[in-house]
């Protein structure tokens, strides 16, 4: 098919301004709390995180809350035997409280696999958008622990205050992710209307009375995770929707509401911050001064962002329980981690609990590989910062915070590393060096600084050692 040289420069002109108004972004707001930037510092040395959507939704394997939601979007389709109809369906996705049943729940099996694979902190599900709590609130029965759920009679029954003890032991930092919008409340869809997507079916200023109700739902679970929960490092929220309509960064026209939805933000930091001092607050897409790291969906930055960020990523395609889903591999997983923390970033890797409340074999496959290959290349990857030139061709690269330590991560499309007898590394500012080596191997490398670049020699022996997997890691002392 031809086009005509009009419509190309229609598409370019279009091409361009999409891309203008993409880049634009409000200032991030540091912290001014000296306990929240130290414990912001902390959280950015640890680079690599476990991420879980859990809840009643893993047991048909469907989407996690978005099924419920009245839109036409691709991943919000309902499946199976009651999926004609709207209001059947959703009857019987809130009576699937009275199936959920996770026997095999063991976070102490979790724990092992994401510390082996060097993961540091942890951010789970306590509510996600349909409402159901992974918590024992008393705000509503609408919970794992209500005598409905027949996991109520399991000793282990507070899964949150489970998965959050089980790894807060091991020393993680600890995450509870918490959505705003609740689509089970009876003051954020009223009964009386029909929900029309995902914001509230009624105009907040109209029924102010409804929505201060609503208000003081979300301040009362959201104190009651701050308050009995031992200590949180992160309060995760989600629904960015949910925000004074003057606060619009990053939204979707399917995101942005014709309401005010201001839950006072203000307030709810402060109170939460009263029981957990230092804690980082993550409004997603929400700027501002509670927003204190931003967090690109399934996506990786083309380059260092100037701000504190965390790419959250599925380790499979969906984020919650899928049978049979299709999983990152090992290879793929370990150069995402390289490019996010060369990029100066975070990578927050999501597996999503099946009904019977274990993971996937595949998941623990792909973690204990990981964990393979950070026990040799950690070094630089944990406490690192970015450093120019960012990326080289296959190369990437990160710097110690502390040592005069330069990190070159070297990716190859195969999953055995094949070191070339020679290699040429472009670098900045370098003038004089102490050493270089492969992480690995404590045998160090000839090698020459000239033009701004290190011509490095590889002996015949590591070349061939068949000990390097994934990514290899040259160690520069300069």
């Amino acid at each position: 098919m031809r086009t005509s040289i009009s419509v190309w420069i229609i598409l370019l002109l279009s091409f361009q301004l999409s891309a203008q108004e993409q880049s634009k972004e409000e200032p991030y707001i540091v912290p001014s709390d000296p306990l929240v930037q130290s414990n912001l510092a902390s959280w950015q040395d640890l680079k690599f995180g476990l991420f879980m959507h859990w809840g009643t939704y893993s047991q048909w394997g469907v989407v996690e809350s978005w099924s419920i939601c009245p839109e036409d979007e691709p991943w919000e389709m309902r499946k199976g035997p009651y999926s004609s109809d709207y209001f059947t369906y959703k009857k019987a996705y809130e009576h699937l409280q009275h199936t959920f049943n996770p026997v095999n729940f063991n976070p102490e099996k979790w724990v092992k696999a994401a510390k082996d694979a060097g993961m540091g902190y942890v951010v789970f599900t306590t509510k996600h958008h349909d409402g159901f709590c992974m918590f024992d609130t008393k705000q509503t029965n609408y919970k794992v622990t209500d005598p409905q759920t027949p996991f109520s009679a399991n000793p282990r029954s507070n899964v949150a205050k489970e998965v959050f003890d089980a790894f807060r032991k091991e020393n993680f930092k600890i995450g509870a992710y918490f959505s705003k919008p609740d689509w089970h409340n009876e003051n954020y869809w009223l009964p009386y209307f029909p929900p029309k997507d995902r914001n509230p079916n009624y105009n907040p200023e109209k029924y102010p009375e409804k929505w201060e109700k609503y208000k003081t739902f979300t301040y009362n679970q959201i104190e009651e995770l701050m308050s009995g929960y031992g200590k949180i490092d992160i309060l995760w929220l989600d629904g960015g929707w949910v925000r004074p309509v003057k606060n619009s960064r990053g939204a979707k026209e399917t995101e942005s509401s014709l309401f005010n939805q201001d839950i006072n933000m203000p307030r709810i930091a402060a109170m939460a911050r009263t029981y957990q001092p230092g804690l980082i607050v993550v409004d997603r897409t929400v700027s501002g001064e509670f927003e204190n790291y931003r967090t690109p969906e399934q996506q990786l930055p083309d380059k260092p962002l100037p701000y504190p960020w965390e790419t959250c990523m599925t380790m499979g395609d969906s984020w919650s329980y899928v049978p049979n889903d299709h999983y990152k591999s090992a290879q793929t997983l370990v150069h995402l981690l390289v490019k996010i923390v060369s990029r100066g970033g975070n990578f927050l890797l999501n597996i999503g609990p099946g009904p019977t409340g274990d993971w996937d074999t595949a998941a623990y496959n792909r973690l204990k590989d990981m964990g393979a290959w950070m026990k040799i290349n950690s070094e630089g990857i944990y406490g690192s910062e970015a450093i120019a030139p960012y990326q080289s061709g296959n190369l990437f690269y990160t710097k110690s915070k502390t040592k005069n330590n330069l990190y070159i991560f070297l990716l190859q499309d195969e999953d055995q590393i094949k070191l070339p007898a020679a290699i040429s590394i472009p670098v900045n500012n370098l003038s004089a060096i102490k050493k270089v080596s492969i992480m690995g191997s404590e045998k160090s490398l000839k090698w020459l600084l000239k033009d701004g670049k290190i011509e490095i020699k590889i002996p015949v022996a590591l070349q061939q050692s068949g000990i390097l997997k994934y990514a290899a890691t040259f160690k520069v002392e300069y």
